[in-house]
């Protein structure tokens, strides 16, 4: 990326298992020939719990926003501003902390940050370009949050249906939903929306060649 380039910030945000990493994944896709493009996920930043036992750290609410370490990820989104790599963390979700895993991120033309409560931190906030918000509906969200944390995060049918009426739903009404009015483009049906798809990489790559 040439220095007086500044990226632009495309934020993704939406409940669990709207489709948010679909519509994030296409986009990086589709954009990629216009320039360098990244993906950085608010998941990686979840705080870090190594203080905590394994049984602590399951009872933990992970779906407030006080859950993540955001002004990392406003540090490292104005580091790669500055042209500046960032050593992202990544998250174990299996031991439900963070990995001793780092990622190096180089500079790019684009970077996609997708998570659920990118909209409601509002230092956070501040630093998008382009806000979309993928509007699937809930019992389709649960379903596929279902099948993903019993498949991929080796969760019980019971853990996810308690986490989901305990602490997903109702932050999800307090926190993600009316963050929605902040998005300049609201998307239904998720990466199954290519119309939606199309115009966002248009208006990108109408951006990045002004």
């Amino acid at each position: 990326m040439e220095e007086s380039m500044k990226p632009i910030i495309i934020g993704i945000a939406g409940g669990t298992a709207s489709g948010k990493t679909t519509v994030a994944n296409k986009l990086f896709n589709a954009t990629k020939s216009y320039g360098s493009v990244v993906m950085i996920r608010h998941d990686d930043y979840y705080n870090n719990l190594s203080h905590l036992t394994l049984e602590e750290r399951k009872m933990v609410n992970y779906d407030h926003p006080n859950s993540y370490d955001s002004s990392l990820l406003v540090k490292h989104i104005s580091m790669l501003k500055n042209n500046e790599s960032i050593d992202k963390p990544t998250y174990d979700f299996i031991e439900h902390n963070r990995s001793s895993i780092v990622e190096r991120i180089e500079p790019a033309s684009v970077i996609i940050i997708e998570g659920i409560m990118i909209f409601a931190v509002p230092e956070l906030l501040a630093e998008l370009d382009i806000k979309i918000f993928v509007d699937t509906p809930d019992d389709i969200r649960f379903i596929r949050r279902l099948k993903r944390d019993i498949k991929e995060r080796g969760r019980s049918v019971e853990h996810v249906i308690d986490q989901y009426l305990t602490t997903v739903r109702p932050m999800h009404l307090q926190f993600v939903e009316p963050s929605k009015k902040y998005a300049d483009l609201i998307v239904p049906e998720g990466g199954h929306n290519e119309v939606a798809i199309d115009i966002l990489v248009t208006k990108i790559n109408k951006l990045l060649h002004k």
